[in-house]
């Protein structure tokens, strides 16, 4: 991969992630869905079959969103002791909404990391 440094210019690897753009270039998407990965970017022709974020993003996502929307439901509790209906009402449409969105953040940062850090390159050949 050190040949990508002459041809293109540095890419910042967390914003070319939250964009949801190539590592390389900065500017091919990388999800042509919602969560899944591209075969290789439109733009620069990178191929992304280096990408495997595996579980990382969601082991992230449901420790940052959990420890948020549990600690607002029982301030909540703790302060106003609303009915169980009102809690359903609020935080589980909150926690989806939530969840769902930072999850296309964090899958793109940890590919774009992925290959910032050539973490690829390192992976044991298991298929023998």
């Amino acid at each position: 991969m050190n040949e990508d440094k002459a041809i293109w210019p540095p890419v910042d690897p967390i914003q070319a992630g939250l964009r949801g753009h190539c590592p390389r270039c900065g500017e091919g998407r990388l999800f042509p869905g919602f969560l899944t990965v591209g075969k290789e970017c439109g733009n620069c022709r990178l191929d992304y079959s280096f990408a495997d974020a595996g579980d990382g993003p969601a082991v992230f996502v449901i420790l940052i969103i959990g420890f948020v929307v549990v600690g607002l439901a029982l301030w909540m509790e703790v302060s106003y002791s609303p009915p169980l209906w009102l809690h359903f009402l609020l935080w589980i449409p909150l926690a989806v909404a939530l969840c769902l969105t930072a999850l296309r953040l964090m899958k793109g940062v940890l590919v774009t990391l992925q290959y910032r850090n050539k973490a690829a390159e390192g992976r044991l050949d298991t298929k023998r």
